[in-house]
């Protein structure tokens, strides 16, 4: 009998090794990965330069706390603000997408708070934005909140591609969070001039357009953002999965006036770009 918590259906293979987009199991069987390790191998298993540059920074240091320089994490940040383009100029780095998202969430409460908006958040129906108690709050599908009440409040949810709907829920919020491809909704797209009208909107009212990019982002679309698609510059984006192609890792990247925010002692975190995450971020980017 496992030790293990039984929240995962697990499938009854277990992998030894993987190269590329195979894998190997442990009775010497070859699959073709086409799961990625849900969205996250975005360089095949064991690239080798991967490899070589975690090898390294194993054998430096792979973790240092940030009360200090990182000079790996200042590498990363920077060539990300360079990709995501615009003036998305300020990169946090935490753990995980569910983080990322977080992080997004306490910056618009904090935006409301600073210009005296109603701190709800509009967040569409469908959408998946985490695990924790706030991110699986801002999820619009019931099942993922079966038996986790009372969830966290000030989440407004509209039907997703609806922009009258979004656009009246903005007028009691502070902010939008939306895929720009809703994945766990069953892989919609939204559509060009939804995107476009929303940005407007917030951008007219002074209100916070935000993308969760967990899934969408690095690459996955063909642009570096999806937003990069619909020609949108959201006032922040969060990121993971694929950034780190299976090191545990994932970002916001802001306008500097989002940044500004959250100051010292505002928001932090343990682990979150530490040397050994920044290292792979800045080799999956190069």
């Amino acid at each position: 009998m496992s030790q293990l918590f039984a929240n995962y259906k697990r499938l009854p293979v277990s992998f030894e090794s993987g190269f590329g987009c195979r894998l190997f199991d442990s009775e010497e069987k070859v699959y073709l990965d086409f799961l990625s390790g849900i969205s996250v191998t975005s360089l095949g298993h064991s690239h080798p330069r991967l490899v070589a540059a975690l090898q390294e920074q194993v054998g430096l240091l792979p973790h240092v706390s940030n009360l200090y320089e990182i000079p790996e994490q200042e590498q990363a940040a920077a060539k990300l603000s360079a990709l995501c383009g615009g003036s998305l100029e300020r990169v946090f780095f935490c753990n995980s997408g569910a983080e990322a998202n977080e992080c997004l969430i306490k910056i618009a409460r904090r935006y409301a708070h600073s210009r005296g908006l109603s701190p709800n958040i509009v967040v569409a129906k469908n959408g998946f934005h985490g695990r924790t108690m706030a991110t699986v709050s801002a999820t619009g599908t019931a099942r993922y909140h079966e038996g986790f009440a009372p969830l966290v409040e000030g989440f407004q949810f509209v039907d997703f591609n609806d922009i009258e709907q979004a656009q009246d829920a903005l007028k009691t919020s502070c902010a939008v969070l939306l895929e720009p491809v809703q994945g766990e909704g069953g892989v919609i797209p939204a559509e060009g001039q939804y995107l476009k009208a929303l940005a407007r909107t917030c951008r007219e009212e002074g209100k916070l357009f935000l993308l969760d990019e967990v899934q969408t982002g690095i690459g996955r679309t063909g642009c570096w953002l999806a937003a990069h698609h619909y020609d949108v510059e959201p006032d922040a984006v969060s990121l993971a999965k694929g950034l780190g192609a299976g090191i545990p890792v994932g970002a916001v990247v802001a306008k500097e006036s989002l940044a500004e925010l959250l100051g010292p002692g505002s928001h932090g975190t343990t682990f979150g770009g530490n040397p050994l995450a920044s290292k792979a971020v800045l080799t999956v980017l190069n």
